[in-house]
């Protein structure tokens, strides 16, 4: 065989081999894909003081296992005890103001009735005088002052009665608690809400991590000073092209290999998939669109995210959240799948070992 047959039978054998190639990789990313563009995810919390104060107590340490409910710090709480203090005391004063008001009232109910009764002793001596004085038994100067006892006993009741709806008005509906009683009450509730916040406490159980405060440090309200890790089991978040994912569904077997775990796979389930991305969310603000432009002849694809439950979820500490992660997908439809299950299983434990060596 001459050099130049010897070149022509390697150019044919590499021409074959790259068209094997091309045709492997676009019928496995239509029938099982897989991704290196996936990162292990956990719930996590930034932890803040809902109140202003100096930090006297940081009972925990970076890296600390917290439960639920356990103190992660202390912000210096005299001036909310001296708070809670002055609103007991305030709440004390008003409660005493409510029962002067309660025996006020009393009082003015009492004056109602007797006005009552001395307006209707009035009306039947009245009632008996005018008898007498069309017969002329009586002057008219004594009929005349009936008439003025009349109004003003009338006028008595309705003064009564007005001072018993200030009252009543002023205690409330109950005639027990007053406004002033009840905003008292609502400051002292507020004041032992600020110090009982004055103790900052988990949210939920994790782990402690980016403590970023120490005794001493003026913690501010709603800024975060450290982070909590949920204890919960990590997912995974992917990250696949669009035509990728329209044979998958959810609830399809996956599996995962972690660089920080070379060698091993895990076993998944395919949770929720995305149904959107934030550069398609239009913005409502009275702008006119902006066009996207580009001078590249083939697009980048855009991606879909995937969420993965893990079957067989590592321990908390050999995963940090964000670590990097390829996902093979087993999309469990179709016979082509079935035959690209096959190569995907070869395909990621493959990987899984060369995890070894980057």
């Amino acid at each position: 065989m001459t050099p130049e047959q010897r070149f022509g039978r390697w150019v044919r054998l590499a021409l074959a081999a790259f068209f094997l190639i091309f045709v492997y990789v676009v019928w496995m990313d239509l029938y099982a894909p897989l991704t290196t563009l996936a990162r292990a995810q956990r719930y996590v919390v930034q932890v803040a003081a809902q109140v202003d104060g100096q930090v006297m107590e940081v009972p925990v340490a970076d890296g600390d296992r917290v439960g639920r409910g356990d103190v992660l710090f202390r912000v210096d709480d005299r001036d909310y005890r001296l708070a809670r203090d002055a609103a007991e005391l305030a709440v004390t004063g008003a409660g005493q103001d409510n029962t002067v008001m309660l025996a006020e009232l009393a009082g003015a109910r009492a004056r109602v009735t007797g006005a009552r009764a001395t307006l209707e002793e009035a009306r039947r001596k009245q009632r008996r005088l005018d008898n007498l004085h069309r017969s002329g038994a009586v002057s008219r100067q004594q009929w005349e002052e009936i008439q003025v006892a009349v109004e003003q006993a009338r006028a008595d009741l309705e003064a009564a009665r007005a001072e018993t709806k200030r009252l009543g008005t002023r205690l409330g509906d109950g005639d027990q608690d007053n406004l002033a009683l009840a905003r008292a009450m609502n400051q002292l509730e507020t004041a032992r809400l600020q110090l009982r916040r004055t103790e900052v406490k988990a949210p939920l159980a994790g782990v402690v991590t980016d403590r970023q405060l120490q005794v001493g440090h003026y913690a501010r309200a709603r800024e975060p000073v450290l982070s909590l890790v949920s204890d919960e089991p990590a997912w995974v978040a992917a990250d696949f092209r669009e035509k990728s994912l329209r044979h998958t569904r959810d609830g399809d077997r996956a599996e995962v290999v972690f660089d920080a775990l070379p060698g091993r796979v895990f076993e998944a389930r395919v949770g929720t998939r995305g149904w959107g991305v934030r550069q398609g969310q239009g913005t409502p603000d009275g702008a006119l669109a902006e066009v996207e432009d580009s001078d590249r002849w083939v697009r980048d694809a855009q991606r879909a995210r995937v969420r993965l439950v893990l079957l067989d979820p590592p321990p908390q500490r050999a995963l940090m959240v964000g670590a990097r992660a390829t996902v093979q997908l087993y999309p469990e439809h179709g016979i082509a799948a079935a035959v690209a299950r096959v190569f995907g299983w070869a395909q990621i434990r493959a990987l899984a070992v060369l995890h070894y060596l980057y």
